[in-house]
């Protein structure tokens, strides 16, 4: 499973999640950085068949819309430290993981996760 780490969330979320074994990056690998525009992420996310993992409801717009990005995981946990984070996905990554081997957009929040769409 591949991801790409929006801007909105901290770097340490994508280097937390390739430690656990999957291939991840984050905005700031990309050539323009945090400054890479959502299309571009878009088109990255699809060459590459990378989840979109991202706070900005722009891209749940650019899903209803456009069906872009074809997956998507919408952190919806409000303003947390980096470490409540990174623990509130450590708790989600396993039913994250599974939700995604049948649907293409989940959002996490503190206390649960919810499924969109299919």
């Amino acid at each position: 499973m591949k991801f790409i780490v929006d801007a909105h969330l901290p770097k340490k979320l994508a280097e937390f999640l390739t430690k656990q074994g999957f291939d991840s990056v984050h905005t700031l690998d990309l050539p323009e950085g945090n400054a890479s525009s959502d299309s571009y992420i878009n088109q990255v996310a699809s060459k590459e068949n990378r989840i979109v993992i991202t706070k900005d409801s722009d891209f749940v717009d650019s899903r209803l819309r456009k069906g872009e990005p074809r997956r998507l995981v919408l952190v919806s946990t409000g303003d947390r430290s980096n470490k409540d984070l990174l623990a509130i996905v450590t708790k989600s990554l396993d039913d994250i993981v599974k939700l995604f081997e049948s649907h293409q957009f989940v959002e996490i929040s503190k206390g649960h996760i919810n499924i969109h769409g299919e």
